[in-house]
């Protein structure tokens, strides 16, 4: 988002902008507000969205031992702040770089790849109890990228209604 609108920004440096440019500027800062509601949402139901998480995870995996449920928490936490940010940055690959490399590595060392995709399909359904659809195709994306990053499949393209 920030090199299309440096793009109008230079363009604007020559001339006025068009009227094909006032729309695409007009369509990201509409898309900025939705992002940042989203965001502020996510940031301020935090704990709303992990509560059900966390206790449904613990009841699925009784044997787990707590810190390793903690562990995996702790970071799909993490995971969803970063993929936030993305979200609102509009771009995928901050995701990528500032979470995703490390944290695949981590995922596999203590092989909590079941873990990871329970985990995944919880939050996933705990959004989409909460969030509205224009916000659902904003977020889940990127968690659809994470996931498909740390457990090793492929990342399923879809429309989150």
């Amino acid at each position: 988002m920030h090199t299309e609108l440096l793009n109008l920004y230079y363009k604007a440096e020559e001339n006025y902008l068009s009227n094909v440019d006032i729309k695409v500027f007009r369509h990201h800062i509409e898309s900025l507000q939705q992002r940042l509601s989203t965001y502020e949402f996510l940031r301020d139901h935090e704990i709303a969205i992990f509560q059900p998480v966390a206790d449904a995870l613990q009841k699925k995996y009784p044997t787990e031992p707590p810190q390793t449920l903690e562990q995996v928490l702790r970071q799909a936490i993490a995971l969803l702040r970063y993929a936030a940010m993305a979200m609102l940055l509009n771009n995928p690959e901050f995701l990528q770089h500032r979470l995703l490399e490390w944290l695949t590595e981590v995922v596999k060392a203590h092989q909590t790849q079941t873990l990871w995709s329970s985990c995944h399909e919880l939050l996933s359904a705990r959004l989409k109890e909460m969030l509205t659809d224009a916000q659902q195709d904003l977020i889940l994306p990127l968690l659809d990228q994470a996931q498909a990053t740390l457990v090793g499949v492929p990342a399923v393209v879809s429309v989150h209604a």
